[in-house]
């Protein structure tokens, strides 16, 4: 007789288990996450006058004596029904920034709004896709012997595309190092809109924040090149912020100059080194700053914030340009499952974290991601709501709020984390029913509204 998969004895073993409903419970409540954490302990909530008990849970009632939690992971390579959760969370951090909601004024829509991009520069030519690669170049040959042109029209996901034309020509350190100054470049393009748009305001720009206030919040995304450049929403609102009306002159035109003015100028010094000597690290060439307006004359609101939600779950490894894990070893990198663009990338990084005036940027820890260290989203504080405010308001929703004058007792401690084979098959079967669930209630809510 033909034995069955260990998948299927597992979840059958699981299925005739005496808890089995219990734990599909606990499975559900993960969303179907495919990385569970296993916590074991308590929670006892107290009257915070009288003492009494007013609940208490405890895991050795559960399934293996364990409570099962979201591994909270935002790449979907790791876990496609955290990602999707994590995903939602973006768009609606993002377009309450845009249009209003989560305790954000709805009058935030008709501020001054960017939706910007900035790109890496260039470090030598790649092939490209959708039209003739490089036809220009068609005679001239580097000095390595290779040619210089390229009379290809490449499909967008084609090997060549994003590779480079002469690997000897192509500048691996200025890439890596620029990556890794990514977000200390962004943080300056930052301070140098504020000081353009006070000066042009007629302002001492050290009192910019007395008249008005900058907010935004940016993804970075990795180029097929796997160069990380920046997608950003850009307020303009009051000095207090989101509930404040922004001065007379700060406009739309004013912030897209400022914008436009400030990427091309803000510059970046790398630590001098013996070996590279000091380089000057700016943005590229293509710098976009599209207005967003509230008549719908430009990119829609809701596009933007499902345009950004996409790309914050996106691993390093899902793009092509790195791994979602770090690397421990010189060895590491040769069995990367990477094209060799990114391993000559991951090289450059490791050799560079060996030099003891590059040893602050922790290249070594971040090789993985070719050097970029920053967060994925990033925004400023008075943008719109946090992460940790939808959580706890998808708590409330779900009954797990805390209450009032009571205190609460936790002890809890970490025992695990995963599934077995079996376990495995049923999550990502949750997992996929309420996706598909999530997908019929959009559908079935946009109907009405045509309606």
């Amino acid at each position: 007789m033909r034995q069955l998969p260990e998948t299927d004895r597992d979840a059958i073993r699981l299925a005739q288990d005496p808890q089995f409903s219990r734990w599909l419970e606990q499975i559900i409540a993960t969303g179907g996450c495919s990385n569970p954490v296993h916590l074991s302990g308590s929670t006892t909530t107290l009257d915070g006058t009288t003492g009494e008990i007013l609940h208490h849970y405890d895991t050795r009632n559960e399934p293996g004596e364990r409570l099962l939690v979201r591994c909270r992971n935002r790449r979907a390579t790791i876990c496609q029904a955290c990602s999707r959760l994590h995903a939602g969370d973006t768009f609606h951090l993002v377009r309450a920034g845009l249009l209003g909601g989560k305790n954000i004024p709805t009058t935030v829509r008709h501020r001054p709004r960017l939706f910007v991009t900035l790109t890496a520069p260039s470090f030598g030519p790649v092939h490209r896709a959708g039209e003739p690669c490089r036809p220009r170049r068609g005679g001239r040959i580097c000095e390595h012997g290779r040619s210089l042109g390229c009379g290809a029209v490449h499909a967008p996901d084609a090997p060549a595309v994003g590779q480079p034309l002469c690997p000897d020509c192509y500048d691996y350190t200025a890439h890596v190092l620029w990556h890794a100054h990514a977000s200390k470049l962004w943080d300056r393009f930052v301070i140098d809109v504020r000081r353009r748009l006070a000066s042009a305001a007629g302002h001492v720009q050290s009192r910019f924040a007395d008249h008005a206030r900058l907010s935004f919040a940016r993804v970075a995304e990795y180029q097929k090149r796997a160069a990380v450049h920046v997608h950003a929403v850009v307020r303009l609102d009051g000095p207090a912020g989101p509930h404040d009306e922004p001065p007379a002159w700060a406009t739309t035109h004013l912030l897209a100059h400022a914008v436009r003015v400030s990427a091309r100028r803000v510059h970046v010094h790398t630590p001098h080194s013996p070996a590279v000597g000091e380089l000057l690290l700016r943005w590229g060439e293509q710098i976009d700053a599209r207005p967003l307006h509230a008549n719908g004359d430009g990119p829609d609101d809701d596009a933007v914030a499902a345009y950004v939600a996409k790309y914050v779950t996106k691993g390093a490894s899902e793009t092509g340009a790195g791994l979602d894990h770090p690397l421990t070893t010189w060895a590491d990198i040769a069995t990367a499952p990477v094209r060799t663009h990114v391993r000559t990338l991951m090289r450059t990084c490791w050799r560079l974290g060996g030099l003891p005036e590059y040893e602050p940027l922790r290249l070594r820890a971040w090789t993985h991601t070719l050097g970029y260290r920053g967060h994925i989203l990033t925004k400023s504080r008075a943008y719109s709501t946090t992460y940790a405010a939808l959580r706890a308001e998808r708590a409330h929703h779900h009954g797990h709020d805390d209450t009032p004058d009571s205190i609460t007792e936790r002890h809890w401690r970490y025992v695990g984390s995963g599934h077995t084979p079996g376990a495995a098959l049923i999550a990502a079967g949750i997992a996929d029913d309420l996706a598909e669930s999530r997908q019929l209630g959009r559908e079935t809510q946009r109907e009405g509204e045509w309606r």
